[in-house]
């Protein structure tokens, strides 16, 4: 096992389509971890969510989440980051960012509709600053 440099802990995180398990805290303490798809922005984890879903509702009660991104081909690799999350309806960033994404996820030929579904009132632009990053290259070696 190894520890990755920042520039192999970027390229891992956009490698594909890889997606991130998102770790939240629902209001009665239990955890919720969901996928979702995302990219970076510098050093930001950006996705978008619903107003009203579970993700939402737990970042507007408190911003601190943990994302975790693995390949699960040997010889694994992962990379887990904690940080701060922070919401945002700005329909014009929340267009952009939702075609990159939908660009990443769905192909170049489908970025826009996937963009443009998605930048509507009642859905968040979110991002991640990161306070903490693990990052962990060919455990089983």
């Amino acid at each position: 096992m190894r520890e990755m440099s920042p520039d192999e802990t970027r390229a891992f995180l956009l490698q594909g389509t890889r997606t991130g398990k998102l770790a939240t805290t629902r209001a009665d303490g239990r955890p919720h971890v969901t996928p979702i798809w995302f990219v970076l922005d510098d050093n930001h984890v950006v996705w978008t969510t619903g107003q009203t879903s579970l993700k939402a509702k737990a970042i507007r009660r408190d911003a601190r989440v943990c994302m975790c991104v693995d390949d699960q081909a040997p010889p694994y690799s992962y990379v887990m980051i904690n940080g701060t999350a922070t919401l945002s309806d700005d329909l014009e960033a929340l267009r952009r960012w939702a075609t990159i994404i939908g660009g990443r996820y769905m192909g170049a030929e489908r970025a826009e509709q996937f963009g443009t579904r998605n930048a509507v009132p009642g859905e968040l632009l979110v991002r991640i600053a990161p306070t903490r990053v693990v990052a962990r290259a060919d455990i089983a070696d």
